[in-house]
C-alpha cells in the first residue's frame, strides 16, 4: 500500500463518535469516502488534524441558548502514536508535526489508514501545541497556521513514512497549500531566466492534484491577506508567484487547488454548473456525493436487506430489487427504527413522542441559510394543518462564532413553546454520528428547506432513504436528482431553471410546504398506508440505490484518479487570477 497512494487530504473526518474530529456533513462524507475506498479496496490514504478537543459539544439551555463545552477524548484509545515526525516553518519558528494512525477496516481484510497530524507535542511551544486542538477554532490566523501543518506537513509526513502518491485529492481548499509543497519538490533546474514555468513545474504538480469543491457561494472559500502570508509562511514561497497561482489581492485557496489541479469537480450536477458560473474560465465536473449504505442503515433496515438483498452492503444497487421485500416487513422495520428514536429522544431530550403521529426530522448545522423556520412562517396555519396529526424533531449544531445560527435556534424553541400542546416540536442537543444515524431512520419525513443554490449536495437526506424515509426539499443540491414528485418525495417551491437561478421567493416556498403537507402527505400517511409504503420502497430502490458512496467512488477512479483531463483553462498557464484577468 505504500506505493502509488490515492491521498486524501481533508480538514475534518467522522468516522465514528469516539473520534471528534468533524463538524458536521463535510467530515461526514470524508469518512463515508474512506469508508467505501476501504470496502472497494482502492490504494488510499487519509490525512486530516488530530482535533484534541474536538469541535465543541452542545449544551442547549431552556430558551435554546447554545452553550459550546470541549469534547474531551483521549486519542490513545481509539488511535497508534506513530515514531514520525516532520517540521513546518511558522512565523519563523520550526513547529514539530507528530502523527497517529487509525485503521479503517473492511471485513473482506482490505483497509485505509487515517494519518492525524498533530502538533501537540512537548517540543513545541504552548502556542504551537494548540494550532490542532480545536476544529475551525481561533481566528484567521490560526486557521491558516492549520492549514499549514495540513497541507505542508502532511506532504512531508507522507514523505517521511516512505507513502509514495500518485494523486493527491483536495477535499475542499482547506489543504490546498500541499501544493505550493510539490511545486518545491518539482523546482526545474533551470536558471537561464526568472521566468516562473523555467523554475516551477505546475504542469507535473497539476497532473497529480484533484480538487472536490463542496461550497456554492464566495464568502465560503477560505480567503487570507498576503501580509498574514508572510507573516507566518515567510519567505517559503515568492509571493509575486503565489499572486499568480491565488490572485492578486489575498490567497484564495480554492483559486490556488484551481491553478494547480487537473481535475476539478462539485459535489452535485446542480453544483457543477453553480461552481462553473463562480468561476468562470475553469472545466469543473460534477460527481454527486453519496453515503456509505452499511454505516446510514439502521439495525431493522439491515436485517431485512441482509434476509431479501443478500450483498447488499457492498453491492448497494441491489437495492432496486427492493419490491421483492413485502410492504408489510418494510412498514415493521420502520416501526422498530422509530421505537429506538422515541426512546433515545425521551432519554436526551426529556420529550416522549407518539408512535402513531406522522414525525418530520430536520438535522444539520444551524445557519442561516439552511433556513430550519421556514416551517414556522405561519405558526397558525402549521398548528391548524399539524394538530395531532404531526410532531418534529430538529437538531444541529450552530458554529460558534455564527450569531445568526445560535439565533435560529432560539427561534426554533420559542415556536416550540407556542405550539405546545398542538404540535410537539423537540431539539435534540449536540448532534453528532450516532443521533444523526438514530433521526434519519426514525422519522417518517426528512426535511431541508434551503435557500436556492447554496445547498451544494446535502447528504442527510440520502441517509434517510437509506431507512425508507422520503424527502420533502427543496430542489438545490442532490434533490435536483433524486427527486421525482410524489415517487421518491416531495418538492417545496419552483423548479430549477438550467443556466439561471430561480428567483427566491420565501412566501413561495412556505406556501408550496404547507400545501403539500395538508393536501397531500398527510392525507397519503394516515389514509392511504399502501401508497405511502410504496414511497418509502423508492425512495431506497431509486435513491438510496444511486447516491452512496460506493458508485461515488467508483466515479473517481474512472473520472479523475485513473484519467488524465485538461483544465479547459484558456491562457498559456491555464490560470486565471484573481481578480478574473488572464
Amino acid at each position: 500500500m505504500n506505493h502509488n497512494s490515492i491521498a486524501y487530504f481533508t480538514m475534518e473526518i467522522g468516522l465514528v463518535r469516539g473520534i471528534p474530529t468533524y463538524s458536521g456533513g463535510l467530515g461526514v462524507l470524508a469518512g463515508d469516502t474512506i469508508k467505501s475506498a476501504a470496502d472497494l479496496g482502492l490504494p488510499m490514504v487519509a490525512v486530516t488534524l488530530l482535533t484534541r478537543k474536538g469541535y465543541f459539544r452542545q449544551e442547549l439551555l431552556e430558551d435554546g441558548t447554545q452553550i459550546e463545552h470541549p469534547v474531551d477524548w483521549d486519542p490513545s484509545e481509539l488511535l497508534e502514536k506513530l515514531p514520525h515526525v516532520v517540521p513546518v516553518i511558522i512565523e519563523g519558528r520550526k513547529v514539530l508535526v507528530g502523527v497517529w494512525r487509525y485503521l479503517v477496516k473492511c471485513p473482506t481484510g482490505t483497509s485505509v489508514p487515517v494519518y492525524f497530524l498533530d502538533t501537540d507535542l512537548e517540543e513545541n511551544s504552548p502556542e504551537d501545541r494548540g494550532i490542532t486542538h480545536e476544529l475551525y477554532g481561533g481566528d484567521k490566523a490560526h486557521r491558516l497556521k492549520q492549514e499549514v501543518v495540513l497541507g505542508i506537513g502532511g506532504v512531508r509526513m507522507l514523505h517521511e513514512m516512505g507513502i509514495k502518491v500518485f494523486r493527491y485529492h483536495l477535499n475542499e481548499g482547506h489543504s490546498a497549500l500541499l501544493t505550493l509543497e510539490l511545486l518545491q519538490w518539482f523546482r526545474l533546474d533551470i536558471r537561464e531566466t526568472w521566468d516562473e514555468k523555467l523554475i516551477w513545474d505546475e504542469e507535473r504538480v497539476r497532473e497529480m492534484c484533484i480538487f472536490t469543491t463542496h461550497t456554492p457561494v464566495e464568502a465560503g472559500h477560505d480567503k487570507f491577506p498576503y501580509d498574514m502570508v508572510q507573516g507566518i509562511l515567510g519567505d517559503y514561497f515568492p509571493v509575486e508567484v503565489l499572486k499568480d497561482l491565488a490572485g492578486e489581492e489575498h490567497l484564495n485557496m480554492t483559486l490556488l487547488a484551481l491553478n494547480l489541479s487537473n481535475y476539478v469537480n462539485g459535489v452535485a450536477k446542480r453544483h457543477g454548473e453553480v461552481s462553473r458560473k463562480m468561476f468562470r474560465g475553469y472545466e469543473i465536473h460534477s460527481i454527486t456525493n453519496g453515503v456509505h449504505s452499511f454505516t446510514w442503515t439502521s439495525e431493522p433496515f439491515r436485517e431485512l436487506y441482509d434476509r431479501y438483498l443478500p450483498g447488499w452492503a457492498n453491492e448497494p444497487e441491489l437495492f432496486v430489487r427492493i419490491d421483492a421485500v413485502p410492504d408489510e416487513e418494510i412498514w415493521q422495520a420502520h416501526r422498530k427504527a422509530r421505537e429506538n428514536m422515541i426512546h433515545t429522544l425521551a432519554e436526551k431530550a426529556g420529550v416522549s413522542l407518539s408512535p402513531e403521529i406522522l414525525t418530520i426530522g430536520f438535522a444539520r448545522r444551524a445557519t442561516s441559510y439552511k433556513r430550519a423556520d421556514l416551517l414556522f412562517s405561519d405558526i397558525d396555519r402549521l398548528a391548524r394543518i399539524g394538530e395531532g396529526r404531526l410532531q418534529v424533531v430538529y437538531s444541529g449544531k450552530a458554529h460558534p462564532r455564527d450569531e445568526p445560527g445560535k439565533e435560529l435556534i432560539r427561534r426554533i424553541f420559542s415556536h416550540a413553546k407556542t405550539l405546545a400542546g398542538k404540535v410537539t416540536v423537540i431539539y435534540l442537543p449536540d448532534y453528532n454520528i450516532e443521533s444523526a444515524l438514530c433521526l434519519v431512520s426514525g422519522v417518517d419525513l426528512w426535511l431541508n428547506t434551503p435557500l436556492r443554490p447554496m445547498e451544494a449536495s446535502g447528504t442527510s437526506g440520502m441517509k434517510a432513504a437509506h431507512n425508507g424515509v422520503p424527502n420533502f426539499s427543496v430542489l438545490d443540491g442532490w434533490w435536483v436528482e433524486g427527486h421525482i414528485e410524489g415517487v421518491t418525495g416531495w418538492s417545496i417551491g419552483p423548479q430549477p431553471e438550467s443556466g439561471q437561478e430561480p428567483d427566491y421567493n420565501g412566501t413561495g416556498d412556505a406556501e408550496d410546504l404547507y400545501s403539500k403537507l395538508e393536501n397531500v402527505i398527510l392525507p397519503l400517511y394516515y389514509e392511504n398506508k399502501p401508497g405511502w409504503i410504496k414511497v418509502m420502497k423508492n425512495a431506497i430502490g431509486k435513491n438510496a440505490y444511486f447516491f452512496n458512496s460506493h458508485r461515488m467512488m467508483r466515479r473517481y477512479v474512472t473520472q479523475a484518479y485513473i484519467t488524465t483531463h485538461s483544465n479547459g483553462r484558456e491562457n498559456r498557464n491555464g490560470r486565471i487570477n484573481g481578480n478574473g484577468r488572464k
